[in-house]
């Protein structure tokens, strides 16, 4: 326990140190930050929070304010996240942009921020809905059904163009977050509507890219004849591509997933595994986050606590190239 306890510690006081670094040079310039200070917390390291980064950044220049942004990389750690949250609300931040963790676990950080009357703005995943609806200003938010659905529906045509009447999926999931819950319900009421004896014969948890290869092995060598998987975000797509070029699945096996990337949108491009990917774009989400909190902090009424970032989804060679010529930068 007192290991555990000096870690948080240390956890805290790095980050305090951090922050204590930042606002230090922030006053050396008088320019830095004058349009705003953010904490922003990105769930993981996947190259769509880095898109969001860019959006934020790209919405606040365009509005000719030079907002500082204080960021931390969750890792998926709820503690980690509260320690921030701590600090950033201490350090009257004008408001919190974040992915929450957890629906339960980020909970507290969130409830404290409000309280500290920061502003808190989700996006991509937020807290259980009656905490929001207390504790959060806005939620921008991509349909998750509407996400699943479009994968749904391109995989049944696949299948039937293929000839495929009764195909066996697997899922490398990202259901720790409701989020990814609603996008396989999305995916699995389309598919079945048009392919009532399709099975689902293995969901497990596979988010990031390593864990993600091991989980689709896996399902591989339990249902050697698999005809696909559903990767229901970036890491579990890559994952599972890679895993059936390495298992030699290329030819049987193919991949429907979601989140856009330079490694996706070249195994679009090649086709022969990856043949559908939907996209919720971190840049957009980004500068939706950005405008919102300026709306926010200016005493603007949102009309709607929900709002929707745009869904697209990418299903041919062309769709991949036309990415890529989009996004030299490789960001989503």
């Amino acid at each position: 326990m007192t290991r555990i306890v000096q870690g948080r510690r240390r956890t805290v006081a790095a980050i305090a140190a951090l922050l204590v670094a930042v606002l230090a040079s922030a006053s050396c310039g008088a320019q830095i930050g004058e349009g705003g200070r953010f904490g922003v917390v990105y769930m993981d390291a996947q190259g769509y929070y880095a898109g969001v980064r860019k959006g934020m950044q790209d919405e606040a220049e365009r509005m000719g304010r030079n907002v500082q942004l204080l960021e931390l990389n969750a890792q998926g750690d709820a503690s980690k996240e509260s320690s921030f949250i701590d600090t950033v609300s201490s350090a009257d931040v004008d408001a919190l942009v974040l992915s929450p963790v957890s629906e339960t676990a980020s909970i507290p950080a969130i409830r404290l921020a409000h309280r500290s009357e920061v502003p808190v703005i989700c996006y991509n995943t937020c807290i259980a809905d009656e905490a929001a609806q207390e504790y959060v200003d806005a939620f921008i938010l991509g349909d998750p059904l509407e996400f699943g659905g479009l994968l749904g529906d391109a995989a049944a045509d696949y299948f039937i163009a293929e000839g495929i009447e009764a195909p066996q999926i697997g899922i490398v999931n990202c259901e720790q977050v409701e989020v990814c819950v609603q996008r396989r319900l999305g995916f699995e009421e389309a598919l079945f509507a048009k392919l009532p004896d399709a099975e689902i014969v293995a969901n497990q948890q596979g988010a990031e890219v390593d864990e993600a290869v091991d989980v689709a092995e896996r399902i591989l060598t339990a249902h050697p004849d698999l005809d696909a998987f559903f990767g229901q975000a970036g890491g579990a797509t890559l994952g599972s591509i890679r895993a059936v070029q390495a298992r030699g699945k290329v030819g049987q096996t193919v991949v429907f997933g979601g989140d856009m990337s330079t490694e996706a949108a070249n195994a679009l491009v090649d086709h022969r595994v990856l043949k559908g990917n939907v996209d919720i774009s971190g840049v957009e989400v980004g500068r939706m986050a950005a405008e919102t909190a300026q709306r926010v902090l200016a005493g603007e009424e949102l009309e709607e606590f929900i709002l929707p970032a745009p869904v697209e989804i990418y299903t041919t060679p062309e769709d991949g190239q036309a990415w890529l010529e989009a996004h030299p930068d490789g960001l989503p």
